[in-house]
């Protein structure tokens, strides 16, 4: 797949998506997302992928925000439709079948910190800054930024952050939620790849459920949500994936998971 604004590199299993803006910190235009969404489409329908990760070009930023320039010249016909497009993109990767992991290298703000929000999790170099700084342009997040930041982290976390524009640093962001795991910058990509190596060695059908299952959790009350769990659960009980998992724990080998 070929695109002017972001690279996509298939390695076995792994799709690895990178926003390649960097003259511009990688900030989102309404290309780069039309782009964005157009290769995770592509990604959930190839059955071989398994895990995806999503990061920026060089050391400075993973997305450093939306682009300004072209957002300063916008009437709010045009903001509506542009963060529609950007809530388009928080969808993909919700609905995606596949878990997706936000790498972060360097600055993840406004629109980057949305972007890592609505990915499945979160690594982060030790150089990462993270922020909801909109209010200090006179506007607040868009792109899914006052619900995912809220849901992460907590309502008052996501309020300060969002109503102060503070920008926090990796070991900050580790420790109200909104990162998994901090790295030095050289060991980002390889522990996102071995994390995403370890999915992608899981039954894929199984894996899809639990992330329909997890994500389910922000949308339902809980006894909803239970229920949810025991239709994914018993649902798995009609694969191939299933028999052969637990054929192969009873026989004390390796699983081989097929999708089917």
């Amino acid at each position: 797949m070929a695109y002017d604004n972001i690279l996509v590199e298939i390695e076995g299993a792994i799709a690895v998506v990178t926003v390649n803006r960097p003259r511009a910190l990688n900030a989102l235009n309404r290309q780069t997302i039309d782009e964005l969404v157009d290769a995770f489409e592509a990604i959930a329908g190839q059955h071989d992928i398994r895990a995806a990760i999503v990061t920026g070009a060089g050391e400075k930023a993973f997305v450093a925000g939306a682009d300004i320039a072209e957002m300063a010249k916008m009437a709010s016909d045009e903001a509506s439709a542009f963060a529609a497009r950007g809530h388009d993109l928080g969808a993909t990767l919700g609905e995606l079948p596949q878990p997706v992991i936000a790498a972060v290298n360097g600055y993840a703000l406004g629109g980057g910190t949305e972007l890592a929000l609505a990915c499945d999790f979160v690594y982060a170099s030790d150089n990462a800054k993270f922020g909801q700084p909109e209010v200090n342009l006179g506007v607040i997040p868009g792109f899914g930024g006052t619900q995912r930041f809220a849901r992460r982290c907590g309502g008052a976390i996501a309020m300060e952050l969002i109503t102060t524009g503070e920008t926090i640093g990796a070991q900050e962001a580790l420790r109200i939620g909104l990162v998994n795991k901090v790295f030095p910058l050289a060991e980002l990509l390889p522990a996102a790849r071995a994390a995403a190596l370890k999915i992608a060695q899981k039954g894929p059908i199984a894996i899809a459920a639990a992330k329909r299952a997890v994500r389910a959790a922000d949308e339902m009350a809980l006894s909803d949500g239970l229920q949810f769990e025991i239709k994914c659960f018993a649902s798995l009980f009609d694969t191939e994936d299933q028999k052969e998992g637990m054929a192969a724990f009873l026989g004390k080998r390796a699983a081989n998971f097929t999708g089917r």
